[in-house]
């Protein structure tokens, strides 16, 4: 346990001078093994075929699936349709991001294509129209996590391979969180905004017209409305698998970019799945060491050690659960929501395991959580990749985005935790989890 403590500690320290994450973990592994006494020519082949797994190979075409998306026009079609509903009262464009983010969220699965997706467009469309730019900037941000929580989010994919679950019981998990989290979002938005006075409004529309713009708007976003339903319909009704559903969401984004919106291009189709292999090969690298530390973990008996440190604090599961929601938040902060992910699943799932909470409540905690860590100081990657969109110091939009976290994403933890029905309501109806 202390050689482990140790060797984190050394990762860590790693990550905050800003080594890559696979490098980090990829150092971190081979001297976990080294000082364990594990082989690491065993080791290695369990990474590759953990690695190359049937089910893995959704993380791959999901990411290829949301980059020809984000390239054929998709993002402009929903931030059209969802401002024609809202975008026409005072903080609406504010709204329209929050929502698009989520909606963006269930074609793409990452919220760093949510941020260069959606963040581009709103951040100089906010500051235009006098929202203050640490305002935009923060909204960005924290609503980009959303895609998380919508499904399908990459990962949830990961968490679940990793952990053994039903990767279709842990998508459901987090739609209500998620859907609660964009309203709370949005009623946030508008509460910080009332008393602005530099936001500009659009002019009102008489009913019929703001309906047909409405319906206008609709019809040429229905190809974009239409994806995730069509990936998330073919996988609770049997049809197809995860990772065979990927599959359908490129054959389908393809003809969409090309033929009906006609953002993409076959020079844009070749860079945009030259942009998702070099994407996918910079998660494979970080998995691929951490499935080895991970393995290691194990053989080590790592988690029950853990579970048995943490059941000797205290044997009331709901201070547990505090104590790991702290460590998630601060693995959220240090590390990628994918990274994050495999860790949760290896270290704390065996915890959860052991006090008889389910694993896929657990998988929506996960998800709540990382998301908080991820624009959380003082690592935040998506916190810092919103910034560099608006090209603002940090200390410009730090304070709109700790008043987002604290009063909504912060509550959002605590219900998920401790009110399992918000999580697995759906898994119970939909697949009849128990």
């Amino acid at each position: 346990m202390i050689t482990f403590l140790l060797v984190m500690l050394l990762v860590i320290t790693l990550l905050l001078i800003e080594i890559p994450v696979a490098f980090a973990f990829g150092i971190g592994a081979l001297l976990f093994s080294f000082f364990t006494d594990n082989n690491i020519s065993f080791l290695i082949p369990h990474g590759f075929n953990t690695a190359s797994g049937f089910a893995l190979l959704a993380l791959p075409l999901f990411v290829l699936a949301g980059t020809l998306m984000a390239v054929g026009g998709i993002s402009e079609r929903l931030l059209d349709f969802v401002s024609s509903i809202v975008g026409r009262i005072k903080g609406g464009l504010g709204a329209v991001t929050v929502i698009t983010c989520a909606l963006f969220g269930a074609i793409s699965g990452s919220s760093s294509a949510a941020i260069a997706a959606i963040g581009q467009i709103m951040i100089p469309r906010m500051v235009k129209e006098g929202y203050p730019e640490g305002h935009a900037t923060a909204l960005v941000a924290c609503s980009s996590v959303l895609a998380l929580l919508i499904p399908p989010s990459i990962p949830m994919i990961v968490f679940s391979i990793t952990g053994g679950l039903s990767v279709g019981a842990a998508f459901l998990s987090t739609i209500i969180p998620g859907i609660l989290l964009t309203i709370v979002y949005c009623a946030l938005n508008f509460w910080f905004l009332r008393k602005n006075e530099s936001i500009s409004v659009e002019s009102k529309m008489c009913f019929n017209e703001a309906s047909r713009n409405v319906i206008k708007s609709g019809y040429r976003a229905s190809f974009a409305l239409l994806m995730p339903i069509l990936i998330l319909g073919v996988i609770y009704s049997g049809i197809a698998t995860p990772t065979e559903a990927a599959a359908i969401a490129v054959i389908y984004a393809i003809p969409v970019g090309l033929y009906v919106y006609k953002g993409l291009s076959l020079k844009s189709l070749g860079s945009a799945t030259v942009r998702s292999v070099v994407i996918t090969g910079s998660i494979l690298a970080v998995l691929f060491f951490l499935f080895i530390m991970s393995r290691a973990m194990l053989m080590e008996q790592i988690p029950k050690q853990l579970a048995e440190f943490l059941l000797q604090l205290s044997d009331n599961k709901y201070v547990i659960l505090l104590l790991i929601n702290l460590l998630l938040l601060l693995i959220g902060m240090i590390v990628d929501d994918i990274s994050g992910s495999v860790l949760a699943a290896v270290i704390f799932l065996p915890v959860i395991t052991q006090l008889g909470i389910h694993p896929i409540h657990f998988a929506a905690i996960v998800g709540v959580n990382l998301g908080l860590g991820n624009v959380s100081p003082p690592c935040a990657p998506m916190l810092y990749m919103a910034g560099g969109v608006s090209k603002l110091p940090l200390d410009k939009y730090i304070t709109p985005t700790l008043k987002f976290l604290v009063l909504g994403h912060l509550p959002m933890v605590m219900l998920v935790t401790f009110i399992p029905e918000i999580s697995l309501y759906l898994p119970q109806k939909i697949m009849g989890i128990q």
